[in-house]
């Protein structure tokens, strides 16, 4: 018998109303169930190597600045978690604001940012 709590999975929309990822805090996962990055408590984004992504916002979804002239120093990011299975149903997305200026949603401007360990331009060659 499992007598560890059930940890919900809260859908990741897009301003479009797409669910592009799934959080069970900390980890973000792709509509596969890869860990493609995780949560700070403070609801910063990182990518699984570690680099900022963006803020989750209350809706949810991951934006960002378009522009920045600092960037957030790289963090170490946690153990790997275990593959999620993904619910077979979601909720609709509910009413997305219209996003600033100068800010963008992350799932569907720049969805690399967001990737598996195995995938991905800012990972280690294999020499």
């Amino acid at each position: 018998m499992n007598t560890q709590p059930q940890r919900s999975v809260i859908p990741i929309y897009t301003s479009r109303g797409d669910a592009e990822a799934f959080l069970v805090y900390p980890y973000m996962y792709n509509r596969m169930g890869e860990w493609i990055g995780w949560v700070t408590a403070n609801r910063l984004v990182y990518s699984v190597l570690g680099f900022y992504v963006g803020d989750l916002t209350a809706e949810p979804r991951i934006i960002r600045k378009r522009f920045t002239a600092t960037l957030k120093p790289r963090r170490t990011p946690p153990a790997r978690p275990p593959h999620l299975a993904v619910p077979a149903t979601i909720p609709l997305a509910p009413l997305m604001g219209d996003l600033r200026f100068g800010a963008l949603d992350v799932l569907l401007d720049e969805p690399e940012r967001m990737h598996t360990l195995d995938a991905g331009e800012q990972r280690q060659d294999l020499d």
